[in-house]
């Protein structure tokens, strides 16, 4: 029995390779070996990082910044098979079709799911059009051909994981998927999808930003390596992951993975503790004229508001949400934007109502 497991992720980005990526790192580094990523985009607007990772043997190095400005240096080394964009998607729906492939994760923003207020998909849009004409544009137009050539090759079940930040995430991608199908008649991939797939929800966090111009050369200096793709991140990560796998699975729990019952606690808590201190200090910032939310978490006066705040939502909260709020509160303000990131206080109160949608 051929105990090697590959897990695709779709949309290889900085978030990926600086979250998921990393966690599966962490496990392989620990000894267990029995699990690889292959990546691959839908969109061909990525191509030369790709490149860079393929000519890199897949490894690069993650760049993380502590509050206090300490940075730490990490080679990364679980994305093992690189996908190359190619039109119509070929290598990624044979690899998502391969029976080794046991979990098919994605990162494709918010907006990739194209679900309308009330949940159902944005039809009007051109690319889902495209895909609903049979193309792969999308999310859905892309999973549609590879589960019809898994059914169709007998390759198994697997898991569904959706990566995004999107509140109920996982439920939100399998009602958009389903429907999806029945518009474009696909009945029998529908049930081969309710009898061999499942789609968890979860909840991911790491703030990400966009590698600076100067990161290579840190690198190069700190650790000799000469990368071509770096992504930096923050200290600060989480993953929580409901436990509803349809087959085998990475033992995520070993590198830190919260594997829970129901992510919904989860979500309250940061909807409720991190997203509404992180609003809080934004807004308060912006009234005195600040420019970064970093240095309104570092004012005194703001620190102080944003800590009561936080203080009065934890007897707000239910029972069960109370459990994690509580020492989620102990380090949610050092869990804000530092200097890496550079996040203006304006950009909170725009998008403010996007971060408590539910």
């Amino acid at each position: 029995m051929n105990n090697q497991f590959t897990w695709l992720h779709i949309g290889l980005g900085s978030f990926h390779r600086a979250h998921q990526a990393w966690y599966l790192h962490r496990l392989i580094a620990s000894g267990d070996n029995r699990w690889r990523i292959a990546a691959g985009n839908i969109r061909n607007d990525a191509e030369q990082v790709v490149q860079a990772l393929a000519a890199q043997g897949g490894r690069y190095v993650l760049e993380t910044v502590s509050p206090e400005g300490e940075r730490e240096y990490e080679e990364i080394t679980s994305i093992q098979k690189l996908l190359p964009w190619q039109a119509g998607l070929q290598p990624l729906i044979n690899e998502g079709a391969n029976p080794q492939t046991k979990v098919i994760a994605f990162t494709v923003t918010e907006g990739g799911y194209y679900l309308n207020t009330r949940h159902r998909l944005e039809t009007s849009n051109p690319d889902l059009q495209a895909d609903l004409q049979g193309e792969c544009k999308t999310i859905y137009g892309t999973l549609a051909r590879i589960l019809e050539k898994r059914m169709a090759d007998n390759a198994g079940p697997l898991t569904l994981l959706n990566c995004d930040n999107v509140r109920h995430n996982g439920e939100r991608f399998h009602d958009g998927m389903v429907e999806f199908l029945q518009l474009t008649g696909k009945q029998a991939v529908i049930d081969w999808m309710a009898a061999n797939t499942t789609c968890p929800n979860t909840m991911v966090d790491r703030i990400t930003p966009r590698p600076a111009a100067d990161l290579p050369a840190r690198i190069k200096a700190q650790t000799g390596i000469d990368d071509k793709a770096p992504v930096m991140g923050e200290t600060f990560i989480q993953w929580v992951v409901e436990n509803n796998f349809r087959d085998v699975r990475p033992n995520l729990e070993a590198v830190g993975v919260e594997m829970v019952e129901s992510v919904i606690p989860y979500e309250e808590a940061k909807i409720r503790i991190l997203n509404a201190s992180h609003s809080c200090i934004a807004w308060a910032g912006t009234l005195i004229g600040q420019q970064y939310i970093h240095e309104s978490t570092l004012t005194d006066v703001i620190y102080a508001i944003a800590t009561a705040t936080l203080r009065r939502t934890l007897f707000r909260v239910s029972a069960i949400t109370a459990l994690i709020c509580r020492p989620t509160g102990m380090w949610c303000l050092s869990a804000l934007p530092t200097p890496i990131s550079r996040t203006p206080t304006s950009a909170s109160p725009p998008t403010a109502s996007r971060k408590f949608r539910r």
